[in-house]
């Protein structure tokens, strides 16, 4: 049986950078393990399956890695309701609107922006509230990615496990220099999932630094052990780091917004907007956006 594919690019404002993703409209009568399969064929970071929604919703979404599904994810919902209002599949595209995928993590809404009838961005908002984890010790992080201990930055926080729907490694680095040295050392990343109770996806890694000019932050996502060696553009982590330094900023107060570049060192530059709402010292929300290409379309056979 044949299926229809389109793949689009993510969190980029030019084609054939950010971070590319795979999307099937209509998969409806595909396996876990065919899913799998597709996933690995086109083995891009994630490759995201539409399905009729079962709780009321705009529609039901499936994402996979080259290695597993994976609860919720930033770009593959970015790319998704970009794709899905690209071809019509939304009705006539309005100036503003929202539409809401059914997903493992929960509910994820995502407000599409679009004028003369094309979308010009897509903002989700996180399925899950801020949730800061066990911290992760330096010299761990630091084997992982080939670096010191004195070139992780721990000022404003240890290496921490946070998630809005799905886990990272949240770590600050001393500088752009360092950022770009950065390699994996798979057996380092070995020692950080065993130190996590053995969860591969527990072990992905979001690097950032920060920055002055037009970004506010550098940043790089390596999850060797879930398929993933290194991610253009990671909208789930942006989520989690712009939840943690709203929360860590001391004020009762606060809507925190961030430009972040990603995917530069691997030569698929991305820009993330991400912002955190904060009310009553707690952060309420997440968000993460950014504008969308179309690459191609096509159909792929299913036996």
């Amino acid at each position: 049986m044949k299926y229809q594919f389109y793949t689009c690019d993510v969190f980029t404002e030019e084609r054939f950078g950010g971070n590319q993703l795979a999307v099937l409209p209509k998969a409806t009568g595909l396996s876990d393990r065919q899913m799998q399969q597709i996933t690995r064929e086109f083995n891009y970071s994630e490759t995201a399956f539409v399905f009729p929604p079962e709780a009321g919703q705009t529609r039901k979404v499936r994402i996979f890695t080259p290695a597993q599904e994976i609860p919720f994810a930033g770009h593959p919902n970015v790319g998704t309701a970009f794709v899905l209002g690209t071809i019509g599949e939304l009705g006539e595209l309005r100036s503003s609107q929202v539409v809401t995928f059914e997903e493992k993590a929960g509910l994820v809404p995502i407000q599409i922006e679009s004028a003369n009838g094309k979308v010009t961005s897509c903002e989700l908002t996180a399925p899950a509230p801020l949730s800061l984890g066990e911290t992760v010790p330096v010299e761990l992080i630091a084997t992982a990615v080939s670096l010191n201990e004195k070139d992780i930055a721990t000022q404003a926080h240890p290496p921490q496990l946070v998630s809005v729907g799905l886990p990272f490694i949240i770590t600050e680095l001393k500088d752009r220099a360092t950022l770009e040295r950065v390699k994996i050392n798979t057996a380092g990343f070995e020692k950080v999932r065993d130190y996590l109770a053995g969860e591969a996806v527990r072990a992905s890694i979001y690097l950032y630094t920060r920055a002055t000019g037009e970004v506010n932050l550098r940043a790089r996502m390596l999850a060797p052990l879930s398929g993933v060696p290194e991610d253009p553009a990671t909208g789930s982590a942006t989520c989690g780091v712009v939840g943690l330094l709203a929360q860590l900023d001391g004020k009762p107060t606060d809507s925190l917004k961030l430009r972040i570049a990603q995917g530069v060192e691997m030569g698929r530059p991305s820009l993330l907007s991400a912002r955190a709402e904060k009310m009553d010292s707690v952060v309420r929300s997440t968000h993460v956006g950014g504008a969308c290409f179309l690459v191609s379309e096509g159909t792929i056979e299913v036996e």
